[in-house]
């Protein structure tokens, strides 16, 4: 498992991904951006090749394919060297009374 402030990354077999998921476009910088910092607009991003499918509602990231590997990055993280494989995308949530947020604030 890699984890990168609230995102954590899980390897998965790969007959565990969905077949039928949407691919995510890449951003204006060509990066796979698996979660957007939405008071900094800081990313947690794989430059490099790779495929994002989003989750069954076409929302949010839910697995990333490296078939060479790749680096994860982050303007206020240590980059992660990831090894080629599927991986799961898991966003942390966060508590406030009487709700939970998806977006965790930094």
């Amino acid at each position: 498992m890699f984890r990168q402030g609230d995102i954590l990354i899980m390897p998965v077999a790969a007959e565990s991904v969905p077949a039928h998921r949407r691919a995510a476009a890449r951003d204006g910088r060509g990066r796979l951006v698996l979660a957007l910092g939405e008071a900094t607009g800081h990313a947690h991003a794989v430059p490099g090749p790779g495929t994002m499918l989003l989750d069954r509602d076409g929302e949010h990231p839910e697995f990333l394919h490296l078939p060479e590997g790749g680096r994860l990055v982050h303007e206020e993280h240590s980059a992660i060297t990831l090894p080629k494989g599927w991986f799961r995308i898991v966003r942390q949530f966060e508590y406030v009374p009487g709700e939970y947020r998806r977006f965790v604030a930094d």
